[in-house]
């Protein structure tokens, strides 16, 4: 009998069957007996006051059974504690084009629409504020009244002495870059399903990333105690950072449930999605960088502007994001960071996959390039020189752990035959790379607190049948086929062998959710924890029955026993009561806190993480010079995963990355007209189909973290942020031009080639950033050795 052999082999999900067969159940498809269909009626204004709405046409309609306004749920929420500025449904101002004003339950469809055609709200319409610019100018406050700016909050760090690395740079640049903001446009549409049990405990069943912080929010907003609220994440049809708020359709359905004593579903319209949103944010950076003659970093100044729409969300957060990864992929020993969130009049910006880093991630692996051909060096060279080493610490206290960016690097070179290829293909065809890093987990919970991020717990029956419960919501990356593998592999078994309950906050122990890369590093080490706490029973009893030292005793392939000797092991149901009979039940628990990594200032929360992924991205491209249209040839991605426990599922995240990579790169931009009636939909949202997406060779580079699960780390948002500065590097090959803007459509190309026909630098983009006070600037000292 040898070790289980799990871990490290290719298989389908284990919950592949339902999903190809369409037995899977979403929330949207969730029926309830006597259930209602609610509605929200959204903002037509994009700034106004709210002079008074008058329910009373759509009460009297036949079929209405219950009409909500702001009044009904004054208690305000947000995600993060520090930004809790929204209410479920607009109180005395709405801020965006879209936001919901009312609310309505009725019998049917028909019913939601004519009653909520017959609110009439009254509206005091107010200056807009559309742009980074008009934010920071004084004008009417977005929050509060009266005049001023519409910073929701600023930030200036400076590690090390950025001044004396500059004044040792061979080469100083400084670039404006821009990165448009785009939305998630998952397949399923926003979706909850609300009841109110006679006992007065509410049930919402929603397509969720965050289970645990949306029962909190409804605890508070509804003024109900925890314990009588139970949230079910059903299976989420994508989710990308966009299900990780709570957001008012779910805190309606719940209020109208309870207001109606029937359940409801509220399942948001495509364009109602849209203005949902919570997507990437639009960042405007100036970067300036100092280079040795050797094309070594020597400082770094990065500034950063945030458009973040009309509410907080993850705000706070997005905007450190923005600066405080760029040191975890190079050496930078000097580096200022100077950055701004300002509110606008339009849907809220929150996290997006990769959530606040591919954006500088574009700014800074372009300007890579640039200064590589101001050095007279190639793209590989002037990375390889700066990468950053395994077991360091960089500049603003990152402890970096385990790091294959060398070999990504080595590995995605090697494969595209990019050495040979850059600078010298025909014209129009050229082939760019980048480099990006990214979190296994964020360091710390979204509100203080010290138990653990992770909890699984694990059961056994009498007949050896194993029960994994866990909060951890799958969004269709796979996690919860993660936890099974981790638990399959520790007790010896199948993935296919194991019952998994997941995200039920009655049934599930408490983990924080999909975000941040988090679940294959913080509720993998949890769930590898509760199962070797159960193997270790099953060993000492199997021990004991067969008359062997524990030492002795493997557990694989379904026995459990000697592993030289067949005739002495057990079958695992065997092994299993034997274990009962010498301890009661056979139950484990596991949990996972992540170590103490901040550093010694202010903001030092954001962008610790236990682990660091790293991936090195190639694009080859063919643009046509007369039309600006680029087409993608293909992409070489190697990423650091630590260890693929299923490559499969490694390779399809991979891939998932480099197609959102490629959308936002080429197409994807949410433009706003401030109207309902010409709203945002898939007509006008252009994203890659099967026509632009090239071929995609996946390469795994294993690292094995000493920290992550079997070696594991992140692979969910990683791939895609080198991408998009991959693909701007490989046009400038092709074409001489530097779109120095996202996304990068055929007009900015075309426009890009015009400018060098008028003897201009082919650089297509803003040119300068706002001249802004970022406020008091916070000195740290660099770190000590790891």
């Amino acid at each position: 009998m040898t070790g289980n052999v799990v871990v490290g082999r290719p298989g389908p999900r284990v919950d592949a069957a339902d999903q190809v067969t369409g037995r899977t159940t979403f929330a949207g498809d969730i029926d309830r007996s006597g259930m209602l269909i609610g509605g929200l009626l959204e903002s037509s204004q994009a700034h106004a006051r709210i002079l008074s709405v008058d329910t009373s046409a759509a009460e009297a309609l036949p079929g209405v059974r219950a009409v909500l306004t702001g009044a009904d749920l004054p208690v305000p929420y947000g995600i993060l504690p520090v930004s809790q500025d929204e209410h479920a449904l607009a109180v005395d101002k709405v801020r965006y084009v879209g936001e919901p004003v009312a609310a309505v339950a009725a019998v049917d469809a028909d019913s939601v629409e004519e009653a909520l055609s017959r609110i009439v709200v009254e509206y005091e319409p107010l200056d807009a504020v559309a742009t980074i610019e008009e934010a920071l100018a004084s004008g009417t406050r977005i929050h509060g009244e009266g005049e001023g700016d519409n910073v929701h909050r600023r930030a200036a760090l400076e590690f090390g002495d950025v001044g004396s690395g500059f004044d040792a740079a061979h080469l100083v640049r400084e670039d404006v870059y821009f990165f448009g903001g785009n939305t998630h446009a998952a397949l399923e549409q926003h979706a909850a399903v609300a009841s109110a049990g006679l006992d007065g405990r509410v049930t919402l069943w929603s397509s969720t990333q965050v289970p645990h912080y949306l029962h909190r929010t409804l605890e508070k907003v509804l003024e109900m105690p925890a314990g009588r609220i139970r949230v079910i994440a059903a299976p989420v049809g994508g989710g990308f950072g966009g299900k990780t708020d709570p957001f008012s359709h779910e805190i309606v359905a719940a209020k109208l449930a309870m207001v109606t004593g029937r359940p409801v579903k509220i399942v948001l319209s495509r364009q109602q999605v849209f203005y949902a949103h919570r997507g990437r944010h639009p960042v405007l950076m100036w970067v300036k960088t100092g280079f040795d003659p050797e094309g070594r970093i020597t400082a770094m100044h990065f500034k950063s502007f945030l458009d973040g729409g009309a509410y907080g969300s993850y705000g706070a957060a997005s905007l450190l994001y923005t600066g405080s990864l760029q040191t975890s992929t190079y050496r930078i020993p000097n580096y200022k960071f100077e950055g701004v969130r300002v509110f606008t009049n339009k849907p809220p910006c929150g996290p997006k996959r990769g959530h606040g880093t591919p954006q500088p991630r574009f700014a800074l692996e372009c300007q890579l390039d640039e200064a590589a051909a101001d050095l007279g060096l190639d793209p590989v060279t002037i990375r390889r020189r700066n990468l950053v080493e395994p077991f360091s610490m960089t500049v603003n206290h990152l402890r970096i752990t385990s790091c294959g960016i060398e070999e990504c690097l080595d590995r995605a070179v090697e494969a595209s035959d990019f050495s040979a290829k850059h600078g010298n293909l025909p014209e129009g065809k050229g082939i760019g790379l980048a480099a990006g890093a990214y979190l296994s987990g964020a360091g710390l919970p979204i509100y203080w607190n010290d138990m653990p991020q992770s909890e699984v717990e694990i059961k056994v029956d009498r007949g050896g049948g194993v029960t994994v419960f866990s909060m951890a919501t799958d969004v269709g990356q796979g996690s919860t086929s993660v936890l099974a593998t981790i638990v399959a592999e520790v007790l010896g078994l199948e993935p296919s062998d194991l019952a998994m309950v997941t995200a039920d906050t009655d049934l599930t122990p408490v983990d924080l959710g999909s975000y941040s890369s988090r679940v294959t590093f913080m509720a993998g080490n949890a769930a590898k924890e509760a199962a070797e706490g159960i193997r270790d029973r099953v060993i000492a009893a199997v021990a004991d029955e067969l008359g062997l030292s524990a030492d002795v005793v493997v557990v694989a392939g379904g026995r459990v026993g000697s592993a030289n000797d067949e005739d002495k092991t057990l079958s695992w149901a065997d092994a299993v009561r034997a274990a009962i009979v010498r301890g009661g039940s056979l139950t484990g628990s596991g949990s996972y806190r992540a170590p103490d990594l901040a550093g010694p200032y202010r903001g030092s929360g954001v962008g610790i993480s236990p682990a660091y992924s790293y991936s090195v991205a190639v694009v080859e491209v063919d643009c046509d010079s007369e039309t600006g249209e680029v087409r993608v040839a293909k992409v070489w991605l190697a990423h650091d995963i630590g260890r693929a426990l299923n490559p499969l599922l490694v390779e399809g995240q991979m891939e998932g990355g480099v197609y959102m990579g490629l959308g936002e790169a080429l197409f994807e931009e949410q433009a706003f007209r401030h109207t309902l009636h010409r709203g945002p939909s898939l007509l006008d949202y252009k994203l890659p189909t099967f026509l632009e997406m090239p071929p995609v060779q996946s390469i795994l580079v294993e690292t094995d973290d000493p920290e992550g699960p079997f070696g594991a780390k992140e692979v969910g948002q990683g791939p895609l942020l080198p991408v998009i500065p991959a693909l701007a590097n490989a046009v400038h090959d092709a074409l001489g031009v530097r779109v120095a803007e996202v996304p990068i459509t055929p007009d900015k190309v075309v426009a890009a080639q015009r400018d060098i026909k008028r003897g201009g630098d082919g650089r297509f983009g803003p040119r300068s950033v706002p001249d802004y006070d970022f406020g008091r600037l916070t000195r740290v000292d660099p770190p000590g050795e790891f």
